[in-house]
């Protein structure tokens, strides 16, 4: 080794210090050092499951987020469905209130309408009577007795003479009901007696409807089964219109 140019002694020596530096080395830097990354892997991967753990836990609740607002929004979709029904259903019955209201009112308004033109119809019926019996005394040039008038001015309103509906007379009449019309309203009287002989032609089932057109100025218009009995002083003086002609 000499040849070689080495000591063995320098060389042992040397041996011997490398021998101490690398197991000093190993015990207190290699192995703090490997510890050391070790730990770091192990903290690398406690990171990354962390990391792991809450992305699907970020995700679990996003889920469920998404899942309460919907639940949220269908819950709210129905109270507004809900509601809307409600209101229209309030906004409907309201509506019907309101027409049925109008309505009777309106009903009301045209029985009060109907009853006023019957009442002034009636106190006409008085004045043409007052009128026709003043020119009746001036035509004939004699004087009626109170009775005598009242009796000539019904007849000649209601077309009801002696208790009997003069129109009526040898007349034949069908059907199940009968329109009766009037120059101006009929007293009870006069109604409960042409409703009885009406009903003697068609049968205690018929039923009798009265109404008033001033139009026809006085007597009766009685229509039943397709059938007009025509005794109105219209109708009386249409027809000496036309024989005149």
């Amino acid at each position: 080794m000499e040849k070689l140019g080495i000591n063995l002694g320098f060389f042992l020596f040397q041996v011997l210090n490398f021998s101490v530096l690398a197991v000093l080395l190993y015990a207190f830097a290699y192995r703090p050092v490997l510890k050391m990354l070790s730990d770091r892997k192990n903290k690398i991967a406690q990171g990354l499951e962390d990391a792991r753990v809450a992305a699907e836990a970020r995700a679990n609740a996003e889920k469920e987020a998404a899942k309460i607002l919907a639940d949220a929004q269908a819950k709210a979709a129905g109270v507004v469905k809900d509601a809307t029904e409600r209101a229209e259903k309030v906004a409907g019955e309201m509506k019907t209130l309101a027409e049925a209201d109008l309505a009777k009112q309106r009903e009301s308004a045209m029985a009060e309408a109907q009853a006023e033109r019957e009442r002034i119809l009636g106190d006409l019926r008085g004045q043409v009577a007052a009128l026709s019996i003043a020119a009746a005394q001036k035509l004939i040039g004699v004087s009626l007795d109170e009775q005598r008038q009242h009796s000539l001015i019904n007849e000649f309103f209601s077309g009801v003479k002696s208790g009997r509906v003069v129109v009526l007379e040898g007349a034949g009449l069908s059907g199940s009901s009968a329109d009766v019309t009037s120059a101006v309203t009929l007293t009870p009287e006069e109604k409960e007696i042409v409703k009885r002989d009406v009903l003697s032609k068609l049968g205690s089932q018929a039923t009798v409807t009265f109404r008033v057109d001033p139009s026809i100025l006085g007597g009766l218009v009685i229509k039943a089964g397709g059938k007009v009995l025509d005794a109105s002083v219209a109708g009386q003086l249409d027809s000496l219109k036309q024989s005149l002609v």
